[in-house]
């Protein structure tokens, strides 16, 4: 069962989310299966009738994790983060590559959860059409039931353009179907010099767009033109990067770290995972 101290984050962890919107009602929009009373019950210390599932139905939709693992800032988690506030600023488009494991996600989820009117969007492979439009309006908060497609995009449009500065996040962008990219001239079209749009992925985005360059495919040259003809490479983890986190998860040993950074492969996930496996070995 869930112990107050857990309720106690995830009940602080929610207050934060929620001021990122206009109200408790446009949160609950934001996420599956959570009412807007439920939320106040939550906010409110009214937990008798909360029942664990619920608890829990929260925490993985607002990013809430109970693990002692540390996360810092890494060099590529700085360099993403100047991206974001440079394309928000100016109303501008990019489009930034990286290898996977090198904390692009982290990054992105944690700018869109500190700042107000940022929209991360965990792009899939099975979206069409209607479910990208549908999982937008539910990260803006705004209710989509009973839309069309066309009225959907309508909706988007409309409420960005009233909002000051907002930001659309589209991470694995390079899952996306080339029906769904197309969405993203469109919105592009429509909210040019009004909202900024950052689409992030691993370099198999920018081999794509290049193919389709070669083969001349529909759309790929607007793609290519709205994101400036350049894809921003990150940096990639080192050995500095790993280090810190080493340290900042109670590995301290030079040995020991030297022993994280040779396994590691310059991948976060096989950092986590050694650093997880040596801490198991030493506490035996």
């Amino acid at each position: 069962m869930m112990n107050e101290k857990e309720k106690q984050a995830i009940a602080t962890k929610l207050a934060c989310y929620v001021e990122r919107f206009e109200s408790q009602n446009k949160a609950s929009k934001s996420l599956k299966n959570v009412s807007s009373a439920t939320i106040s019950q939550v906010l409110n210390y009214k937990w008798d009738l909360i029942a664990d599932e619920m608890w829990r139905n929260i925490a993985s939709q607002i990013g809430y994790s109970a693990s002692e693992w540390v996360s810092v800032e890494t060099g590529d988690f700085r360099l993403l983060n100047t991206i974001l506030e440079r394309a928000r600023n100016s109303s501008t488009v990019f489009a930034v590559v990286g290898d996977a494991g090198t904390g692009k996600t982290f990054a992105l989820r944690n700018y869109a959860e500190t700042h107000k009117r940022a929209y991360l969007l965990q792009c899939n492979e099975f979206w069409n059409r209607k479910t990208f439009m549908q999982e937008l309006l539910s990260a803006m908060g705004r209710d989509y039931s009973g839309y069309t497609v066309n009225e959907m995009m309508g909706e988007v449009v409309r409420a960005l353009k009233t909002q000051q500065h907002p930001l659309i996040i589209m991470d694995e962008a390079d899952k996306l179907s080339d029906q769904v990219l197309y969405f993203f001239i469109t919105l592009y079209n429509q909210l040019e010099d009004h909202c900024a749009i950052v689409l992030c992925a691993t370099d198999h985005l920018a081999k794509r767009i290049k193919r389709g360059l070669k083969l001349n495919k529909k759309g790929y040259k607007e793609i290519y033109s709205r994101i400036g003809r350049k894809f921003i490479e990150l940096e990639g983890l080192n050995t500095s990067d790993i280090t810190s986190v080493c340290v900042a998860n109670g590995i301290t040993d030079k040995v020991r770290i030297r022993e994280v950074i040779e396994d590691s492969e310059y991948d976060l996930r096989r950092v986590k995972r050694k650093i997880q496996g040596l801490k198991y070995v030493l506490s035996a």
